[in-house]
């Protein structure tokens, strides 16, 4: 297991967008795994909470990583929901997804995502994509 969350965090630090946010992979398993961003006031919108957009990121990442679990590392995210449940302010962002199912060219997963602030973790995202394996030529279109 440590391999696969040695190969995975290296996956992450190759995103220069994800080390621009400061994400860090936490925890992987067989089929799920933990994403984490510490919240700063970059990361915030006009009213103090964390935006939307950043929380967003979180979740998307966080299904793709997951069906990279099931479908091999040469994946894109084909689609995801997410629903807001509440505002983020302080601590740390933690994003947990897992895969609900795989096939050979696809996987959903789903993913909640929490802050947790001292001892204190809430709920402030939920959310579900489709995972598509990258066609065997290289292009990014899902292999049929």
């Amino acid at each position: 297991m440590t391999d696969l969350l040695d190969r995975a965090r290296g996956a992450l630090h190759a995103q220069p967008f994800s080390m621009l946010l400061g994400a860090e992979l936490m925890h992987t398993g067989t089929d799920e795994l933990t994403l984490s961003l510490p919240i700063r006031d970059e990361l915030r919108q006009q009213h103090g909470f964390v935006h939307g957009g950043v929380v967003s990121y979180l979740a998307d990442n966080a299904l793709t990583f997951a069906g990279a679990l099931s479908l091999g590392p040469k994946v894109v995210t084909g689609e995801y929901k997410i629903n807001y449940l509440r505002p983020a302010v302080n601590g740390t962002l933690i994003a947990r997804a897992k895969v609900v199912y795989a096939g050979r060219h696809q996987a959903t997963c789903q993913c909640n995502i929490f802050v947790m602030d001292g001892n204190r973790e809430r709920l402030v995202a939920v959310a579900q994509g489709t995972v598509n394996r990258i066609g065997e030529n290289g292009d990014h279109e899902p292999a049929n």
